[in-house]
């Protein structure tokens, strides 16, 4: 594994790469957290070339906002030409996925596929919130360990402007013409629930919605070997 910074759009990332084959960028959630998907990237890093990396405010990279989605959004795009990917694979957990999505939007021609791990959809609604809070309240999700505490302050700014995002008058439309092949996971155990995903993989032309039953929202957490499987399987097709 290779570790290094790189000064892209202003900000130092920290960066992390493994595995030879299809290049896949792995985006952490949060919005705030350092990344934590370490164990995904060694699963598929006999047929991939993964990079992770701890976003602008996150983890070991440099504080230096704005925190919005639309900067991630150019942080990882300026990233891909670093690299010097014509095409990438974009693989996100919980709201990594829907940076993934957002970024699929954004630059499809330079989107090889998408690998949408127990994101949110496209919502702000109040029902998904308190089915997500009583679960949470209740202590029925286990989470993994995070090197680096969460920022809040990032973790508002993102959640705000996703949330403004989503108002986008034309975003359905949008998404209902997106010809990226894309694969969507959840947890059948997840506490938050999973139709917006479902509802955004029945109208995108090349998607898939597929469950893993007995998994939470980490879902390599206990189920590594079905979500392995999962991945492999639509890497191949790539």
């Amino acid at each position: 594994m290779k570790t290094q910074f790189l000064g892209i759009n202003g900000a130092t990332l920290w960066l992390a790469q493994q595995g030879l084959g299809l290049p896949v960028v792995i985006i952490s959630g949060g919005p705030g957290c350092c990344d934590y998907l370490e164990p995904v990237a060694s699963v598929i890093d006999d047929v991939a070339h993964t990079i992770r990396f701890d976003s602008r405010g996150c983890g070991r990279s440099s504080q230096t906002p704005p925190y919005d989605l639309q900067t991630i959004i150019k942080d990882l795009d300026i990233l891909r030409r670093m690299l010097d990917f014509e095409q990438w694979v974009l693989l996100g957990h919980s709201w990594g996925a829907d940076v993934a999505l957002a970024y699929a939007l954004t630059y499809p021609m330079y989107t090889q596929g998408v690998l949408y791990l127990s994101g949110r959809g496209l919502q702000n609604d109040q029902d998904w919130k308190d089915a997500y809070r009583r679960g949470r309240d209740a202590g029925k999700e286990q989470t993994p360990e995070f090197a680096y505490p969460p920022s809040l302050e990032v973790n508002t700014v993102g959640n705000n402007s996703w949330k403004a995002f989503i108002k986008q008058p034309t975003l359905w439309k949008q998404i209902s013409m997106l010809a990226v092949p894309m694969l969507a996971i959840v947890g059948s155990e997840d506490i938050r629930p999973s139709w917006p995903v479902e509802q955004v993989a029945n109208l995108m032309p090349c998607a898939y919605f597929q469950p893993i039953e007995g998994a939470g929202h980490y879902l390599w957490l206990t189920h590594l070997s079905e979500l392995s499987l999962l991945l492999h399987q639509f890497l191949a097709i790539l």
